[in-house]
């Protein structure tokens, strides 16, 4: 069976969803990733992997689950310097997601789950998701295809040091795997960042973060070691994202916290 989308039902088929029903919004990119992979990588890997936990969850009846239609242009702007990329300012983007869960809470919906393919909507969506608790009562949560390693990810397999957050291994096998028609392997190379080993403290996945630009990698644009992957470590990755994912949403159509406050605070909001 297909993945059940909201924008196939009719209203009355919304109103008539379950109370903890979940609903599941990929969010995508589209952005440069380099010579070797297209500018709708985060997309595509988003919206696949939400579609298939979605598609899977339903089949199992284990929870009422309806996919949202993915966002395409959110947060890129470490990558505005390539040609091809189209971002969303912080403000809009924070707009946006705000409007989307006002949207689902006036048609009755009380769950939602942000499936995000892109490492720079990590920090706004967690905004995003008390902002919406907050403001309209929602149950909101936040996953990722692959948790990026500077929130605590594991690297990906390969040679990289860690350093494969953009357009390298992970992505470049997942993508070969989705849609290998889109990728150049010929172009790829590797490009990790060995430099930022000399530090203990600041880093990707350490103590301390740091700003920065795709650009100040290299004129290629990505990060990390493509020319390692393959398509049967993509397969491999992606199979264990959807489940993992699958396992989310049964959990976020029951989650509940000991006191709920957040409706209290909805309803003063409104008032």
């Amino acid at each position: 069976m297909p993945a059940p989308r909201l924008a196939d039902l009719t209203w009355r088929q919304v109103e008539a969803l379950p109370a903890d029903t979940v609903a599941v919004l990929p969010l995508g990119a589209i952005e440069q990733h380099g010579p070797h992979l297209p500018v709708s990588t985060d997309l595509v890997t988003a919206s696949e992997t939400a579609a298939a936990a979605v598609e899977t969850v339903a089949r199992s009846g284990a929870a009422s689950v309806v996919l949202l239609e993915p966002l395409a242009y959110t947060k890129s702007d470490e990558h505005a310097g390539f040609p091809g990329t189209i971002w969303l300012s912080w403000d809009t983007l924070m707009r946006v997601l705000t409007d989307v869960g006002r949207s689902l809470a006036a048609s009755g919906i009380t769950r939602l789950v942000f499936v995000n393919g892109h490492g720079g909507n990590s920090a706004l969506g967690q905004v995003a998701n008390r902002e919406l608790r907050r403001r309209f009562g929602l149950r909101t949560f936040f996953a990722h295809v692959a948790t990026p390693r500077d929130q605590g990810g594991v690297p990906a397999s390969g040679d990289e040091h860690g350093l494969g957050v953009h357009g390298g291994h992970g992505e470049t096998s997942l993508m070969l795997h989705l849609r290998p028609e889109l990728v150049h392997m010929d172009l790829a190379e590797r490009r990790v960042p060995e430099g930022l080993l000399a530090y203990e403290q600041i880093g990707f996945g350490r103590a301390t973060s740091f700003g920065w630009l795709s650009s100040d990698f290299g004129p290629d644009g990505h990060v990390g070691d493509p020319t390692t992957a393959t398509a049967e470590a993509g397969k491999e990755a992606f199979e264990h994202a959807v489940e993992q994912l699958a396992r989310t949403l049964v959990e976020a159509a029951r989650f509940t916290t000991p006191d709920d406050g957040a409706a209290a605070l909805a309803a003063r909001d409104r008032a």
